[in-house]
């Protein structure tokens, strides 16, 4: 069974002019397509995130040098810019939609650029590309009540279910942003593995509900890009990271204590 730690890379926005909203975690398509070459080059072997978790569960041998290329939220450009490239390789991906923000008949208005539409997400997954679960209005899901919160789950899994005729299994927290509770509803909605960010490698031991991925920005170099996928300099290169989210987290956990405390004074 492969137990060595796995790179799993996160995209959003693959776009030539992106908007304000999407600049930082967008990625230009000239590059994305550097990097889909560099991860041939090296010999790296795209699987897609069910494939991952399953493999770690039951034990069954994963390729070698697994890599997971997915995407969040669903913007146009995964299928304009970034599908021919993952064809051009036959590589494997996830793409994780959140379904409020995907154009057609359950489209809430809120997303921050040009989005998929649902024919572009049936072709997508036609080619190889695993369609996952990212809640529907991509709220922080630690942050809400349980009724909203299983809504979120439960309406986006249904949605999904409905277009492509085939349940998601695979889930990607909004934000990275989870808790017990959270990953226990995800659990209890069907998903069989959710990943967060934490900007590390992912490893058998985080368990399938908290499997940690690496950001790709637009201010991510090829040489940058070379040491996230071989799993090199990932803690010194996302410090500052990692100590924003630990900072952001305690303010988190502090709104729910004050929410809680406000709830149980009615």
């Amino acid at each position: 069974m492969t137990e060595a730690p796995v790179p799993i890379l996160m995209y959003h926005s693959v776009a030539t002019a992106p908007n304000d909203a999407t600049r930082a975690l967008s990625v230009a398509p000239e590059a994305f397509s550097e990097q889909m070459a560099l991860i041939d080059g090296l010999g790296l072997t795209p699987v897609s995130t069910g494939d991952l978790a399953a493999g770690w569960r039951s034990g069954r041998p994963l390729p070698p040098r697994p890599v997971l290329i997915t995407f969040d939220d669903g913007y146009e450009g995964v299928h304009r810019h970034a599908l021919p490239v993952l064809a051009k390789h036959g590589f494997a991906a996830t793409l994780f939609v959140s379904t409020g923000w995907i154009r057609g008949a359950y489209d809430a208005g809120d997303a921050l650029d040009t989005m998929l539409d649902w024919d572009q997400i049936r072709e997508i997954a036609a080619a190889d590309v695993e369609i996952g679960g990212h809640s529907h209005t991509h709220p922080q899901l630690d942050q809400l009540g349980d009724e909203r919160l299983r809504h979120e789950l439960a309406h986006c899994r249904d949605i999904v279910t409905d277009e492509l005729g085939s349940a998601p299994v695979s889930f990607a927290y909004p934000y990275g942003y989870s808790s017990r509770r959270v990953r226990e509803a995800v659990r209890e909605t069907g998903y069989a593995q959710a990943l967060a960010v934490g900007n590390a490698l992912a490893r058998r031991r985080q368990g399938p509900y908290a499997l940690q991925r690496v950001t790709v920005r637009r201010s991510t170099g090829i040489e940058e890009f070379e040491r996230l996928v071989e799993g090199r300099s990932i803690a010194r290169h996302f410090a500052r990271d990692r100590a924003l989210t630990k900072g952001y987290a305690m303010v988190r956990r502090a709104r729910q204590v004050r929410r809680k405390a406000i709830r149980s004074r009615v």
